[in-house]
């Protein structure tokens, strides 16, 4: 089984080609937890599979380092669609993938055959209780600034779903946020029964903010792009920036625009690092 390695701002995948390979023998959950170990596997912040669509032009199913399948990954979105590209299964420059969040539109910035950057339509955020999922009365209400008990102490978050759940919470100094501690305290809070990624934002100005994210089933990353559109429609919704805001993440920035439609949009690189074979040592643990 051939695999690439690509990357979004260092939020990294391991990428297979499930037009080319036949993957129906093989657990893609235990697959997802062999790639990504870090010291004997490949390493990544988990696997994303490339398959073809009667309806649209590719699925994308994303799974993360601990098995559990997620429904959309924004820094995902790009470098598959960088891979679909340069690797020849389509010519397109605009994109139709459905994801487990629905259908998402990538659009690709070509420069000699290369992709240097990836505009994707990342689609209404949902912004109701009960959308998130989260906990809690009323349940078609946005939650904003809200208080949330964690760990014996009080913070305060804006939870935005963009197809996976995020709750953002603002901090002075994003370096020295408790992101290791309260994050896999809120990933796993009885309030989001279907966990959720976590935020930690610093606003630096109305265009500027810098981010730091403990991603569901993942841990820390340097980088998430659902995670960058939640926090500009959480930033909007304060009244903390315009709708328009550049994302400083520790892998790198994303522009991040909440339109006037409605639909969030984002924009930044992917990097293809290199590709290989898989053993079959590795792979008759996959096996069903």
């Amino acid at each position: 089984m051939r695999f690439t390695k690509m990357h979004g701002l260092g939020n990294d995948y391991v990428y297979v080609d499930g037009t080319s390979e036949d993957l129906t023998a093989y657990d893609l959950t235990v697959l997802s937890r062999l790639l990504s170990d870090r010291n004997f596997g490949v390493g990544s912040d988990g696997l994303i599979v490339i398959l073809p669509s009667e309806t649209v032009d590719f699925r994308m199913r994303i799974f993360n380092p601990d098995g559990s399948e997620a429904e959309m990954c924004g820094n995902g979105i790009r470098a598959f669609a960088k891979y679909v590209f340069e690797h020849g299964l389509t010519s397109k420059t605009g994109l139709t993938v459905q994801t487990g969040a629905g259908m998402v539109r990538p659009r690709l910035s070509v420069e000699g055959g290369e992709v240097v950057s990836v505009r994707v339509d990342m689609g209404e955020p949902r912004l109701a209780r009960s959308e998130i999922p989260m906990a809690g009365e009323p349940a078609d209400e946005p939650v904003v600034d809200e208080p949330l008990e964690v760990g014996g102490r009080q913070v305060r978050v804006t939870c935005v779903s963009m197809g996976n759940p995020h709750c953002v919470q603002f901090v002075d100094d994003v370096e020295t946020a408790p992101v290791v501690e309260l994050g896999p305290q809120i990933e796993r809070h009885p309030a989001f029964p279907a966990r959720t990624n976590v935020e930690f934002v610093q606003v630096l100005d109305r265009g500027q903010v810098r981010m730091r994210v403990w991603e569901r089933g993942a841990g820390e990353t340097l980088a998430c792009g659902t995670g960058a559109s939640a926090t500009c429609v959480a930033c909007v919704l304060n009244d903390a920036t315009d709708r328009t805001v550049t994302v400083h993440l520790r892998g790198g920035a994303l522009s991040i625009e909440w339109g006037e439609d409605n639909h969030v949009y984002m924009t930044g690189p992917a990097t293809e690092v290199y590709s290989g074979e898989l053993s079959e040592a590795m792979l008759s643990r996959a096996r069903v």
